[in-house]
């Protein structure tokens, strides 16, 4: 669905009954724009290993898009990855995978095609990158449902969340993407590529390996650059 003007949709703070639309967002638009169903077969578990941090440990830094009062998209932030990481590995971590084992995700065979691919990528050392948040101190995780990216959504839950970082004082941001579409998004979007390599995990599903690209954006100084 094209929307004709950006009056058609409003960008708002994420709130808790958010978050089991944002969760199914985030499953149907897993890999690429493309479900996660093709590859994992536990959205549960899923939703919780990709959002759970940021809605309930980091909630004031979430946004969504809402059309006709229905939840479209979403923006995930967290203003500081290395309390992010720490948070995951203390609190998050070993509670999804006592979960995960409850809910036998480990004898189901396209979960254990996909764990091992990406156990190969890691052995190849494919998830290894510099660490970029001494400049680049936040993230985000943004999806929009496929029927809706067109008419400045994803522009939007940007510009909204870089204001928000500028209030909070936050330095810069990076993330990552896998998506070619995307990356020509972001680079329109003036944010800086850091670093590609590629993932080849989703090849025997995809038949092709996938790029991966790390982008990023320095706030502060850009206001101050601007100020000059």
């Amino acid at each position: 669905m094209f929307l004709e003007n950006d009056s058609m949709f409003i960008i708002r703070k994420y709130n808790a009954q958010d978050r089991s639309v944002v969760r199914q967002i985030c499953c149907k638009t897993a890999l690429m724009g493309e479900p996660s169903a093709g590859f994992f077969n536990d959205d549960e578990i899923f939703a919780d290993a990709l959002t759970v941090y940021f809605t309930d440990y980091e909630p004031e830094s979430c946004f969504v898009a809402e059309y006709e009062n229905s939840v479209i998209g979403y923006l995930l932030g967290a203003k500081d990855v290395k309390r992010m990481d720490k948070i995951f590995a203390d609190k998050i971590a070993l509670p999804l995978f006592i979960k995960a084992l409850r809910r036998c995700i480990f004898f189901h065979k396209r979960n254990v095609k996909f764990l091992f691919h990406v156990f190969l990528s890691l052995v190849k050392g494919e998830f290894k990158s510099p660490n970029f948040s001494k400049d680049y101190p936040a993230t985000l995780h943004i999806n929009i449902i496929k029927e809706y990216r067109a008419g400045g959504i994803g522009s939007k839950l940007i510009n909204t969340y870089l204001d928000y970082l500028k209030e909070q004082a936050v330095g810069g941001v990076h993330f990552a993407t896998m998506s070619d579409k995307a990356s020509r998004f972001f680079k329109n979007k003036n944010f800086q590529l850091l670093i590609q390599g590629k993932r080849s995990y989703f090849r025997y599903f995809l038949g092709k390996n996938i790029p991966i690209y790390i982008y990023g954006k320095l706030i502060l100084r850009g206001v101050r650059q601007n100020a000059r």
